[in-house]
């Protein structure tokens, strides 16, 4: 990447809307907008005369013709997002506008920006860490409220300042240690051993603390998959259709009616679920019928939940039982469906069981809270949602921990100094790689190719 390059790009979904914006940072940013912005009006002004943080009004203008009529920010350094000067041009919205305007700013000097560009600049000059720049695309992707919240909290850097604090407490251990390496003639005394050794131990003790909270993490960003299975008229897209609270499924008497899998998510009790309604399971009877249980074969393995659905009203079948066996190694809830009519089924008392009219919709809401308790044990807390870590986190702290606990086995074995020094290094480069503190290019262009082009 060359931070020299002015960079340009539509931060605004592409397709039709009422506005589009067109971002552009960089040192050259007021002067390329100043060669294809004319101003309207006496208040306003070429953006390399404006006033920061000010709007202008004009039209773009490309070869002499008017391409929209705009609004252009213009914002400052350093008091920007990317701390370069920052200039947004706002045009009408859809895909020939927003094209055009971007079309001019490059042509006028500014270079089409890579996935994630700005957010990395706002990293690399320090306006941010790594994990907080991270939180942008949580932020951006968030699917609940609580994953918002959870997003919101990492980028104010409730998160990084965890994570410092740890990452300051085992580098005090560490210049401890190095400075004996130093001096071999003065040994480290008991007491002192024995206080760097319980900064350790604390050191390991609240890695666990966070890698306890890892999976909760991961389900509140991309959310959990959960297959709805069962034989063709059981209700599986009756209940798709209830937990979704509108129709996305077609429903009809005629088993069989669902062919293909259908996946829509929903906000369960702030967790994002992916629900999969799959087609009915049994002996296909044609092609079509066969690819799409093939189909729903293949949710269920991708599958961290089954919503298992029977019909209530009608004895458990031989088919029934073989699925039952079938799926009885994954994480499931059985549905009882159909308990408005006369109930003639019986299922095993050591399942997970919820009782639900889809026609009445009586149960749904004890269902909703049966698939949270699947998926997250306890109450989701508002400090918990300060230091929700990712994968790439969780990956950091294993091998921060994992060089801590052996730093610790070293000094109380009274190994050679050099060997504990070596394995606190490891972990402590470990730990600030989660901030950024620590990193290389491959990383971080494996962080910000995630991002959209105008983020």
């Amino acid at each position: 990447m060359i931070l020299t390059d002015t960079i340009a790009a539509i931060a605004t979904p592409i397709g039709e809307g009422g506005l589009a914006v067109i971002r552009l940072s960089g040192n050259e940013a007021l002067q390329i907008a100043d060669r294809c912005f004319v101003p309207v009006g006496k208040s306003s002004a070429k953006p390399s005369a404006a006033a920061s943080h000010t709007i202008q009004y004009g039209k773009i203008v490309k070869h002499g013709e008017t391409i929209d009529e705009v609004l252009v920010a213009v914002m400052r350094a350093p008091r920007t997002f990317t701390r370069e000067d920052v200039v947004e041009i706002t045009c009408h919205g859809g895909l020939l506008p927003a094209k055009l305007v971007l079309d001019t700013v490059l042509e006028n000097g500014a270079r089409l920006a890579e996935p994630g560009e700005f957010t990395k600049r706002a990293f690399l000059s320090g306006r941010i860490d790594l994990a907080q720049a991270e939180a942008v695309a949580d932020l951006i992707h968030a699917r609940t409220e609580l994953a918002l919240t959870a997003a919101n909290e990492q980028l104010a850097g409730k998160l990084s300042q965890r994570i410092n604090q740890l990452r300051d407490e085992m580098m005090i251990v560490l210049a401890h240690v190095e400075a004996h390496i130093d001096f071999p003639d003065e040994d480290i005394s008991p007491n002192t051993k024995e206080q760097l050794l319980q900064r350790l131990d604390r050191s390991v003790a609240f890695m666990d603390e966070l890698l306890r909270n890892a999976s909760e993490g991961q389900i509140l960003r991309r959310g959990i998959r959960a297959a709805i299975i069962g034989r063709p008229n059981a209700g599986k897209s009756s209940l798709l259709n209830q937990l979704l609270g509108h129709d996305r499924a077609i429903v009809s008497a005629i088993a069989g009616t669902t062919r293909d899998t259908i996946e829509e998510t929903a906000n369960i009790r702030g967790i994002p679920v992916v629900f999969v309604d799959t087609a009915g399971l049994r002996e296909a009877t044609d092609e079509i019928e066969v690819e799409g249980i093939r189909r729903s074969r293949a949710s269920v393995q991708k599958a961290e939940l089954i919503l298992h659905v029977f019909d209530a009203s009608e004895p458990i079948s031989a088919t029934d039982e073989l699925y039952l066996r079938e799926f009885i190694g994954k994480k499931r809830i059985l549905i009882r469906n159909k308990t408005d009519l006369p109930t003639q089924l019986s299922l095993p008392d050591q399942e997970t069981i919820v009782d639900v009219s889809c026609t009445t919709n009586a149960g749904v809401e004890t269902l909703k809270d049966t698939i949270k308790e699947a998926v997250w044990s306890g109450e989701i807390k508002a400090e918990m949602l300060q230091v929700m870590i990712n994968s790439r986190h969780a990956d950091a702290l294993n091998r921060g921990r994992s060089g801590t606990q052996r730093t610790i086995d070293a000094l109380r074995a009274n190994e050679t100094l050099e060997l504990a020094a070596m394995d606190l290094r490891i972990a402590v480069n470990a730990i600030g790689e989660i901030v950024g503190k620590t990193s290389n290019e491959d990383l971080l262009d494996s962080i910000f190719s995630q991002f959209c082009l105008g983020k």
